[in-house]
């Protein structure tokens, strides 16, 4: 039981003291109290390996945008695009909460492939370029999913941000389950 909420039959109540104590304690900690427990700094490398992810996705859907071929090629290139910002605003909202957490981004480009759970991919036909991203998204997918169910309520700010990024990841591969076989 969370050492802030007493219990009781009748209604639940704030335990204030803990609720000053844990205001008033390291506070160069800013919006991490005490509470956090043990599992900052794996919620940070968790989020770190999701950054990479996203910036990852963020060059592959670059490199098809910019080097689709094929009649049904302009409209899903836009689409590329468009994902491949959506993936460069998650990765902001990452790096922001990381930082919240006083933990540090890591962008270093030597090591985001090894750190990143999707693959880049360098294909030049526009299907497999739709199938490589479909994967990529599910990847996403289940990576969040799994990262939710571990962080649970020991962050729930980083849990609600996953889930809003989760969202987008499931429409992303909505949409390109859709395009294959155009």
């Amino acid at each position: 039981m969370n050492t802030a909420v007493k219990e009781r039959p009748d209604r639940l109540v704030l335990d204030q003291t803990a609720i000053d104590a844990a205001a008033s304690k390291d506070l160069d900690e800013g919006a991490v109290t005490p509470s956090y427990g043990p599992w900052r700094d794996d919620i940070v490398k968790l989020l770190n390996d999701a950054l990479a992810t996203e910036l990852v996705c963020v060059l592959r859907y670059k490199r098809h945008y910019f080097t689709a071929n094929g009649e049904a090629s302009p409209a899903i290139a836009d689409e590329f695009l468009v994902h491949a910002n959506e993936e460069s605003a998650h990765a902001d909202k990452i790096a922001e909460r990381i930082v919240q957490l006083g933990g540090e981004p890591d962008f270093s480009p030597k090591t985001l492939l090894d750190r990143s759970h999707a693959e880049y991919d360098e294909s030049m036909d526009l299907q497999a370029m739709v199938r490589a991203n479909l994967v990529a998204e599910r990847i996403a997918v289940e990576t969040y999913r799994q990262m939710i169910a571990l962080i649970g309520d020991k962050d729930p700010t980083t849990r609600r941000m996953l889930e809003e990024i989760l969202t987008d990841e499931e429409e992303h591969a909505d949409e390109l389950r859709d395009w294959l076989g155009h």
